[in-house]
């Protein structure tokens, strides 16, 4: 049986990450690449990868390639794929295209062109044609462009898996979920381990942490683009979910901490581990991440501070951070701080010398993950290089 070509996306830094996560659930032939990870499977493969994957973005299942000289060459190869295997007319659409050094002159109009194709295929093979939606269409076609190929795929996943579907409410500048995800398996926390963010906001660190701990698929709660697809599985796909429901552990309350000095904050992150389920699970309370006790004697501390793009105050920042890293040196001996931000004056003002440096893209934003052990008598007052 020849295996299907797939690409799953994931915010830039989390690429390897999200390779392992792959091989692990069965994928074939991964490769890592810039932007996402390439591999081969089935369908039901790329089920199980939306259903699990805390990394994913998207997972986009290749239905063809090809080479291109002008728009029309990518309308003939897009017009002649079997449309009505894959999607039924009265769905709604959403075309969007992503080229790197395309000899094509206008994005919009290969776009205009490649919706074209798909709906007079299906115009052509059922009378009807699919509606455009650019908020929540049902299916998405995905081309990309480099040179002169260009490859079509289909959504499977619909909205973006971050979406796990419980999120309430938010802060100002909330970390997309399969962000936070990443970061907290960069940090090396286990299950088990005391798990502490005292800069909790609407609590995704808290939500990522306690869904790990218990083994709750982050797909469980929502629904998938490939579920509307002509060749959709639909017993395999329901025991694929009986299989994840019965892998979830019992309900029990975790050494998962979380506070922050504003109570809209505390009261926004109760409120979405409720709708999680995962209320009886974590300890959330309101607390100055300055004046904070350590609720046990070692374990991972991971906080995504406030930086200058956030608030802007950039003189209280000054401040704060050199602060912060005292509380931290001198109430946390024996614990691992991992410091998410996009701030580069931190590792300057913070004035501690971090184990490691990642980079990560928060969106567009460029940021940093460093890693500091906090071992009493050590990270001195040392600047620590960008």
């Amino acid at each position: 049986m020849i295996a299907d070509n797939f690409f799953a996306t994931c915010p830039r830094g989390l690429e390897a990450l999200l390779g392992e996560e792959i091989a692990e659930l069965g994928g074939q032939q991964v490769e890592v690449q810039h932007g996402g990870i390439a591999f081969q499977g089935d369908l039901l493969l790329a089920y199980r990868i939306n259903l699990h994957s805390r990394i994913a973005s998207r997972v986009l299942w290749q239905v063809a390639r090809g080479t291109y000289r002008n728009e029309e060459d990518i309308y003939k190869g897009v017009v002649k794929l079997p449309w009505t295997r894959w999607v039924r007319p009265e769905l709604s659409m959403l075309v969007k295209v992503t080229a790197i050094k395309s000899p094509l002159k206008s994005l919009n109009f290969i776009t205009l062109k490649i919706k074209d194709a798909v709906c007079d295929r299906l115009r052509e093979d059922t009378g009807n044609r699919p509606s455009i939606d650019t908020v929540s269409p049902d299916f998405r076609v995905h081309v990309f462009l480099e040179g002169n190929k260009y490859v079509v795929y289909l959504d499977t996943s619909g909205d973006s898996l971050y979406k796990r579907s419980f999120r309430q409410e938010t802060v100002i500048a909330p970390l997309r979920e399969n962000l936070a995800a990443g970061i907290i398996k960069l940090s090396g926390w286990q299950p088990g381990t005391p798990f502490l963010d005292p800069m909790c906001g609407s609590g995704t660190f808290l939500i990522e942490a306690a869904m790990m701990a218990l083994n709750i698929a982050p797909g469980l709660q929502r629904n998938f683009a490939f579920e509307k697809f002509g060749n959709f599985n639909a017993a395999g796909w329901q025991a694929l979910r009986k299989e994840a429901q019965e892998q979830v552990k019992e309900t029990t309350t975790q050494p998962i901490w979380g506070s922050d000095k504003d109570i809209r904050a505390v009261r926004i992150a109760q409120k979405n581990l409720a709708a999680a389920g995962l209320d009886a699970v974590v300890t959330v309370q309101p607390a100055d991440v300055l004046e904070i006790t350590p609720p046990a004697e070692s374990g991972v501390v991971i906080a995504n501070p406030p930086y200058g793009v956030r608030i802007g105050e950039e003189t209280v920042l000054q401040d704060f951070y050199p602060q912060l890293a005292t509380a931290m040196k001198q109430k946390f001996a024996g614990w691992k701080v991992c410091l998410f931000s996009g701030d580069p004056s931190l590792p300057k003002l913070i004035r501690l010398k971090p184990s490691r440096k990642t980079p990560l893209f928060n969106g567009a934003l460029e940021c940093r993950l460093f890693e500091y052990q906090m071992v009493a008598g050590s990270n001195r007052d040392k600047p620590a290089a960008n």
